[in-house]
């Protein structure tokens, strides 16, 4: 199980160096100086909000706004233009080139000792593509960044975190392809009304050390602005310390904080609506929620035909994520794609976050390129306008949730039609890594309970398979449109596995 994160350890190993840096103070013939850290970037955030936003610019020229994936992929930094690999410090930086999907302007500036220096954006810097219009004219900045490191063989560099996009990043453990993204924040995810996409507008990279990274970040929008720390400690797990410090320019009532963004197309659930080869499509098949209450939740991820969001309200939050559990390649026989390898991403709060809910966002979608699934913390009260806000939270980017030892997680959901008409059959399957056999079926018990309509015939079994559980109940809607499902499993009236909740509907 995943210790609770020691404070002085989170805060020590992001401590920032102490550099002079320029940033339209100080000129190279000597200006007044301030020193660089996380307060001067809270600083430019505050100032930031104090002032109308100013959509960013220059914009990305029409033949790259236009750029297919294909080709925007063979658009690559020159070798000399990689940051930190010389000297060597074990990690090497390759700037990301605009265009695709990547459209806002991204400043970056390298830490080194005292020195603090932009990265000036050249196209002399990348390899282009036979393409018309490439490569492009006029002023360009940066997409984002790509960090690498030895992360599976001592010879080896290989991407392990990307920042690009708006607020989104990425990154993988040891073993792992990507999958799944986080976000700086989220607002209005879901809403009719439409989202807003705060962005990451500049990146401070201190030179890496001691096999991290630590990365400074300046977000902006129309509602809020923000800054930002990740330390960032690529390997067996990989792990992320955030620090966040947001200034809401107006109310913010539909914020997400520490959002997490997936794929889930179809499961073994759900595929007999797919005409698809491969056996099932998503880089992760559930949420998992660890309570103020010290219960663990799993809720099965789904493809919705209509928009659906859930809210799990709680106070002081222990953790959540979005979990890859399924890593059998026989339940996708998806040879390019592995989604066996994908990361699961797991959230842990730094302090009290007081009350409020983990919300679930999960979309309609019929192709595997949009991210349909969001997740996020959600704080019973709005932020006020002109209010200054600060959370603290680590990313983990693993295998699964740090369950603890003994606790049955749920494996597998299946449903179907049953013997009994207008009734539906559910199988939920529960295992512990690590173990030989089945636990004793002696003292179990297995709650179910609906918001609506019936269940009924509920059993329990050995699945010597698996050398799990599996338990077994009908449900009858009785004609109601959707019901919130929960099943508890309990030995001697003791929790012995997660909590499985699932939102049915017609």
């Amino acid at each position: 199980m995943l210790s609770a994160v020691n404070r002085r350890e989170f805060f020590g190993a992001a401590a920032a160096f102490h550099i002079v840096v320029g940033l339209g103070v100080r000129t190279a013939v000597g200006q007044e100086t301030v020193q660089f850290g996380r307060p001067t970037v809270i600083e430019l955030a505050r100032q930031l909000a104090a002032a109308p936003f100013v959509p960013p610019e220059p914009p990305v020229p029409e033949p790259l706004r236009n750029l297919p994936f294909a080709d925007y992929e063979e658009i690559g930094a020159r070798d000399e233009a990689r940051l930190f690999a010389d000297p060597p410090s074990g990690f090497v930086v390759e700037p990301l080139h605009s265009g695709f999907i990547y459209r806002e302007p991204v400043e970056l500036h390298t830490v080194r000792g005292d020195q603090v220096l932009k990265v000036a954006f050249s196209p002399d810097a990348f390899v282009y593509p036979d393409v018309e219009g490439l490569p492009p004219e006029g002023p360009l900045e940066f997409a984002g960044f790509k960090g690498s490191t030895a992360l599976n063989a001592p010879d080896h560099m290989e991407p392990f975190v990307i920042f690009a996009g708006a607020s989104y990043f990425q990154a993988v453990a040891r073993g792992q392809v990507f999958g799944l993204s986080a976000r700086g924040l989220a607002l209005r995810s879901g809403e009719a009304d439409g989202e807003e996409f705060p962005f990451f507008k500049t990146f401070w990279l201190e030179q890496p050390a001691d096999g991290r990274m630590v990365v400074h970040a300046l977000l902006d929008s129309p509602s809020v602005s923000g800054a930002y720390r990740f330390t960032i400690r690529p390997g067996g797990e990989t792990l992320i310390d955030v620090e966040a410090t947001l200034f809401a320019r107006a109310e913010i009532d539909r914020i997400g904080l520490a959002p997490l963004t997936s794929m889930h197309l179809f499961a073994a659930k759900d595929r007999r609506i797919y005409d698809d080869p491969r056996l099932a499509v998503h880089n992760s098949d559930g949420l998992v929620v660890w309570n103020g209450r010290n219960e663990w939740i799993w809720r099965p991820l789904h493809n919705p035909r209509r928009l659906q969001i859930s809210a799990f309200a709680d106070t002081g939050p222990r953790g959540f994520g979005l979990i890859q559990r399924e890593k059998r390649f026989s339940e996708y026989e998806a040879l390019e794609d592995r989604f066996d390898r994908r990361p699961s991403l797991w959230v842990e709060p730094i302090g009290d976050w007081g009350p409020g809910s983990v919300v679930l966002v999960e979309i309609p979608s019929d192709r595997e390129i949009h991210d349909n699934i969001a997740a996020f913390w959600r704080p019973e009260a709005p932020l006020a306008a002109g209010s200054q806000t600060t959370l603290t939270y680590r990313l983990t980017w693993g295998w699964d949730a740090p369950l603890p030892k003994g606790m049955l997680r749920v494996t597998r959901t299946l449903t179907g039609a049953s013997e009994r008409e207008g009734w539906r059959r559910f199988v939920i399957d529960y295992s512990e890594p690590g173990t030989q056999g089945p636990p004793p079926l002696e003292g179990l018990e297995a709650r179910a309970q609906t918001s609506a309509g019936v269940v009924d015939d509920i059993a329990i079994s050995a699945n010597v398979a698996i050398a799990g559980l599996r338990v077994t109940f009908d449900f009858n809607p009785e004609g109601e449109a959707s019901a919130d499902l929960r099943v508890d499993l309990l030995r001697g009236g003791k929790v012995v596995g997660e909590v499985w909740m699932y939102l049915w509907t017609n």
